[in-house]
């Protein structure tokens, strides 16, 4: 073996078992390197059950590294592979993956249990934009001191903005009141 291979990386996070850390006596391999296998083995190798220690050996003439990509199998499954590249290759598909999904941004708007129509129409146009953005708004009433009294004005208002949204936004479920802040979160509607 050269010396340092059968290491793993220290930020591995997959814990694969590599060569002398496979400890059965047969494997199943697997792989698209057959050819150059065949040509140190000095006969026809395919996907097959094969001993350890022979395996172990052919990855060891090709400084190459043997992993177990499945452990549970009968005979566990190897592949003879360069295992550092193997890692990188990993990490850029997580990486691809992770940059394709979506990332759900919530935008807070906050009214007061008497917030007047300027600043209620001023609001709904700040929601208006974070909707076709794509973001979903967290609009709620802050009630403070004795204005939680008001509960049905500041659900009246939480109301009225889902009215003036509905075109593009719709309601996750009805104002709830949790606290001194009556809730409600709007996710914009899928376009056609």
């Amino acid at each position: 073996m050269t010396k340092g291979r059968h290491q793993p990386p220290v930020d591995d996070k997959f814990n694969y078992r590599l060569n002398e850390e496979i400890r059965v006596p047969k494997v199943r391999l697997v792989g698209e390197n057959f050819d150059v296998i065949s040509n140190i083995a000095n006969k026809d190798i395919t996907t097959g059950v094969y001993p350890t220690y022979q395996v172990l050996g052919w990855a060891s003439e090709l400084e190459m590294d043997l992993v177990e990509i499945s452990p549970n199998a009968d005979p566990p499954v190897c592949k003879i592979i360069d295992y550092k590249k193997f890692v990188y290759d990993r990490k850029k598909k997580e990486k691809e993956l992770k940059a394709k999904t979506a990332k759900t941004v919530i935008k807070e708007i906050r009214f007061g249990p008497n917030t007047d129509d300027h600043d209620f129409d001023f609001k709904v146009k700040h929601g208006l934009k974070f909707l076709e953005e794509g973001s979903k708004i967290k609009a709620y009433v802050q009630f403070k001191g004795r204005a939680i009294v008001f509960k049905d004005r500041g659900e009246l208002i939480l109301l009225k903005f889902m009215k003036e949204l509905e075109e593009l936004g719709a309601a996750e479920e009805l104002p709830k009141l949790e606290g001194r802040r009556m809730i409600v979160v709007i996710s914009p509607k899928k376009k056609k």
